[in-house]
C-alpha cells in the first residue's frame, strides 16, 4: 500500500475523536520555534507554521516500517516524536497566510518528504528576491 493509502487509512478508519495525527502535533507543539514574522516577506500577520516534512507522511512511514497501530497513537506518540524531533521542530519555518498558500502550490497539498530540502531552498530564494 502506498504512503497516501495509509494517511488516507488513518483518517478513515481512526475510532480516535481526532486524526492521529493531531494528537503528534499537540504533543510537541510547545516546542515549535514559531517565528514573529514571515521568513519571506517579513509580516507579522496571519502567521502560520510549516513543516518541511509533512508530518502525516512522516508517520504513515513511521507506521509501516514500526508495524505499530494508528489507533494505538497516544500510546507511541513519545517514541515517533523522539525519532523525528528534528524534522518535527527544527526543519520548519513561519510563513504568512499568503506565502504559504504559494508553497503549497508550489510543491501540492501535501509534499512529498523527498521535497524537503528542495521546500527549504525555495522559501530561502523567495525570501532574497523580496530582499532585492
Amino acid at each position: 500500500m502506498s504512503i497516501r493509502g495509509i494517511v488516507t487509512l488513518m483518517r478513515d478508519m481512526s475510532n480516535l475523536k481526532r486524526d492521529p495525527v493531531k494528537y503528534i502535533r499537540d504533543a510537541v507543539k510547545t516546542q515549535y520555534p514559531k517565528g514573529t514574522s514571515c521568513q519571506i516577506c517579513t509580516t507579522t500577520e496571519l502567521l502560520e507554521f510549516h513543516h518541511y516534512h509533512a508530518v502525516a507522511e512522516m508517520y504513515a512511514l513511521w507506521l509501516k516500517n514500526t508495524g505499530y497501530d494508528k489507533l494505538d497513537v497516544l500510546n507511541h506518540r513519545d517514541e515517533f516524536i523522539s525519532e523525528h524531533l528534528d524534522e518535527l521542530t527544527n526543519k520548519c519555518v513561519t510563513l504568512c497566510k499568503k506565502d504559504h498558500a504559494r508553497l503549497h502550490k508550489v510543491y501540492g497539498k501535501s509534499p512529498k518528504l523527498s521535497t524537503a530540502e528542495k521546500q527549504a531552498r525555495w522559501v530561502e530564494k523567495q525570501r532574497l528576491r523580496k530582499l532585492q
